[in-house]
């Protein structure tokens, strides 16, 4: 449940500490003062270094870049506040033995550490649960003190944390026992990241992505819709019209989205949508993963005639010869067949898919990327029944793969809900299996054994929703949240 709070002060920590903060990296802060559980303040980015050590010495190298830039941006006239921080927890530090283990889990180096404490005789770690503001605050540089008084109180709410509670609780419990990271080599790629990700989309998204892994940041930044929802958009509109050409390279860029391939150059036999068949050519044609031929049939009302099939089967043994026969046979058609094209098409295992579904199928494709297996997909187009009915069967494989969706998406719901509910860090199975039959329509059933098998699934590295804490067998496998999986209609 939500709560609000008003903040009238803002604590003053160096630039780069704050931007760490609010990038989720550490939960820790180093004040000049003791801060007492409970109290709330805005974090004010400072120009102010902790000791008098350069910053090559006191920051990680893999945080360098990013505190380089912190103080760069600052400005001598005014000061922007874009966060708050709740403080749970100031332990104080008076030995250097623990030093090295709390330099790993935060940006500081050991020396620089070391150097402070000597400085300061101790050292006040402060665990801070941040939120970021709605707007940024933009206020008037204050020269010196631990605490500055804001212009007008700000009535705060805990609407948007940085990370999650479980998360927090995690890291928050092994900053206490000094435990190591659990992803030292992660942090490193993240690290090198920084850079790149300034000018490219894609290492700007996996850095996002290890950001969420690391219990960083609680959701992905908003990314920009696929652009090639623009044409996708397009596909039912042009196959029930009369712009047979259009159709063509849009259905040829439809198997290029979803995975086909073909590295045939010949226009006659190929799936490049800037070189189509022509009048005596195939109208596409995939090699790989497997063999796919097909004649497209944009039509405004008219049915489609026994033309359109009987075409296929003369360019196909004309182009392909002995290969036809092992090609999985398509026609995209907006019409209707009449009697003789449809019983050509069945007894020509043709399968008849409309521009709907097939626009259908690649949107999925596109908002959800891994969700289309074409290997899963090759059956419906193999198997009976073939001609206007096959339709139907792409149409069921679509919405069973959004179903298992649903699933998944409910199944990091509850794992995130529960963890935040109780306050524990990681859940079993059983009580998961329990709190997913809690729900009264839960998406489809499951047993014990098919949902664990999901639960690893989204544990994998490889999708990284879930954490996973291994056990000797089913019932002592523990998993915890790392991010959301959002599913578009």
């Amino acid at each position: 449940m939500s709560y609000s709070v008003f903040v009238d002060t803002a604590l003053q920590l160096p630039a780069p500490d704050v931007e760490a903060l609010i990038e989720g990296r550490v939960i820790a802060a180093m004040p000049r003062m003791f801060i007492e559980p409970g109290r709330s303040f805005a974090l004010y980015p400072a120009n102010i270094s902790i000791n008098l050590l350069p910053h090559e010495q006191y920051y990680r190298s893999s945080f360098l870049p990013i505190a380089k830039t912190s103080f760069s941006q600052l400005s001598s006239e005014t000061v922007l506040i874009k966060a708050w921080a709740k403080c749970e927890w100031c332990q104080i530090l008076n030995d250097s033995e623990s030093l090295e283990a709390l330099s790993q889990l935060t940006v500081w180096t050991t020396d620089g550490l070391q150097q402070t404490l000597l400085q300061r005789r101790y050292i006040f770690l402060t665990h801070l649960r941040v939120y970021l503001l709605p707007q940024p605050l933009e206020i008037p540089v204050h020269p010196s003190g631990n605490f500055v008084s804001l212009p007008k109180s700000l009535n705060v709410t805990d609407a948007t944390p940085v990370v999650s509670e479980s998360i927090f609780a995690k890291r928050r419990h092994k900053l206490k026992k000094f435990e190591p990271p659990d992803y030292p080599e992660l942090e490193e790629l993240q690290s090198a990241l920084v850079y790149l990700s300034t000018t490219n989309p894609k290492a700007k998204q996996l850095d996002a992505e290890i950001k969420m892994f690391l219990g960083w940041s609680e959701k992905l930044p908003t990314t920009q819709p696929d652009p090639d929802l623009a044409w996708i958009s397009a596909i039912a509109q042009i196959g029930n019209s009369s712009d047979g050409n259009t159709f063509e390279k849009l259905v040829r860029k439809s198997f290029i989205k979803l995975g086909f391939a073909n590295s045939n150059n010949k226009p006659e036999a190929s799936l490049n949508p800037e070189s189509t068949g022509g009048a005596g050519g195939l109208d596409f044609y995939c090699e790989t993963p497997y063999q796919v031929v097909g004649e497209c049939k944009a039509t405004k009302s008219e049915t489609v005639a026994d033309g359109t099939p009987a075409q296929l089967i003369k360019l196909g043994h004309k182009h392909l010869q002995e290969q036809y026969n092992c090609c999985i046979k398509i026609i995209m058609a907006a019409g209707q067949l009449n009697r003789h094209a449809k019983l050509t098409a069945i007894a020509n295992h043709m399968n008849v898919i409309r521009p709907e579904t097939l626009q259908r199928l690649v949107e999925l494709k596109a908002k959800q990327p891994g969700s289309i297996d074409l290997l899963q997909l090759k059956p419906c187009l193999e198997q009976q029944p073939f001609g206007e009915e096959a339709d139907a069967k792409v149409n069921r494989y679509i919405d069973d793969v959004r179903e298992k969706l649903k699933v998944r998406s409910q199944l990091i719901k509850i794992v995130k809900n529960r963890l935040e509910i109780t306050g524990v860090e990681n859940a079993g199975v059983e009580t998961l299996h329990g709190a997913y039959y809690a729900n009264p329509n839960p998406p489809q059933p499951l047993k014990l054994e098919e949902m664990h098998e999901i639960l690893i699934e989204l544990s994998s590295p490889l999708t990284g929703y879930l954490g996973r804490i291994k056990g000797e067998n089913l019932g002592r496998d523990r998993f915890y949240f790392l991010r959301d999986l959002s599913l578009e209609d």
